[in-house]
């Protein structure tokens, strides 16, 4: 009997330390989970794609014809504004830290904008005798962009809607323009209408790099341990486009009337993309399982 009573002495004992050994300290809070530590921080790499629209904004104009029998206002070009979708791919540099997104997104971006404006000669001793020219232009313009972006996540979960913004650089590349020429003849003996071959030139000398401010929203997918991100934002032109020197330098647009104006650039950016996370705890741990 006594050896008995010692035996239950003993795992009482036993039970009770093991008791006070898991029970946390009162005011005294737990060590942080080392994997929600790890979640807390995170390097993504990843690759995006999508379509833009563009806005050309005159900051002052110019033209080579001046009418003399009509307002100058009526010459001036319209243009036409998020019609003319174009296209873009980026690389996307991103780090991660307690919601907070700081990133780099090195972009090559093919943009494209038309205007059209019009030119009308009569015949002054016989009005009816007229001649009505259409001038109809397309710009098509490729960057490399180089944004700096801040994000913030506003949930902490598989979807994860965000809002951002940023400034932005862009390095011009290429330009190319289009003109097509169309009119009507009322001075021949009737109407006749007509349309030009249309011209092709390379307008690289006639625009610049700019840079400019950008924000918008998205939201990120966690699947497995990849994300999925989806995002729209709108890029707007700080700095004039045109490279004001070379303004009349083009003979063969100059030859037909046309003087590039001074003109601020905005963009609607859509991209979807996938990005890859670069830390991992283990061979079998999801990063973001949480």
């Amino acid at each position: 009997m006594k050896k008995i009573f010692t035996a239950i002495l003993l795992f009482g004992f036993v039970v009770s330390a093991t008791a006070q050994y898991k029970r946390k300290p009162g005011g005294i809070a737990s060590k942080p989970n080392q994997q929600s530590k790890f979640l807390e921080m995170q390097w993504w790499l990843g690759f995006k794609a999508g379509t833009n629209l563009t806005e050309a904004v005159p900051i002052k104009r110019y033209t080579i014809m001046t009418p003399t029998n009509y307002a100058v206002a009526l010459t001036d070009k319209s243009y036409e504004s998020f019609n003319k979708a174009g296209s873009q791919a980026s690389i996307e540099i991103t780090f991660y830290y307690k919601g907070f997104s700081f990133s780099t997104q090195p972009t090559y971006r093919n943009s494209r904008f038309v205007y059209s404006n019009q030119y009308e000669w009569v015949n002054s001793e016989n009005p009816s005798e007229s001649l009505l020219l259409q001038y109809n232009q397309e710009q098509k313009l490729d960057y490399a962009d180089f944004p700096l972006l801040v994000k913030y996540d506003l949930l902490r979960s598989k979807f994860r809607p965000y809002i951002q913004a940023g400034i932005f650089y862009s390095l011009l590349i290429n330009a190319n323009k289009s003109v097509k020429v169309s009119g009507t003849d009322y001075a021949s003996g009737g109407t006749n209408q007509f349309a030009n071959q249309e011209i092709i030139v390379g307008a690289k000398d006639l625009f610049t790099n700019y840079w400019g401010i950008m924000g918008g929203l998205g939201a990120d997918y966690n699947l497995g341990n990849v994300r999925l991100t989806l995002d729209a934002s709108y890029w707007k032109g700080m700095s004039n486009i045109t490279h004001v020197n070379n303004r009349f330098g083009n003979d063969r647009l100059s030859g037909i009337g046309d003087a590039q104006d001074d003109l601020d650039l905005n963009n609607i950016v859509i991209s979807a993309g996938v990005l890859f996370p670069m830390r991992y705890l283990s061979s079998d741990f999801k990063t973001l399982d949480r």
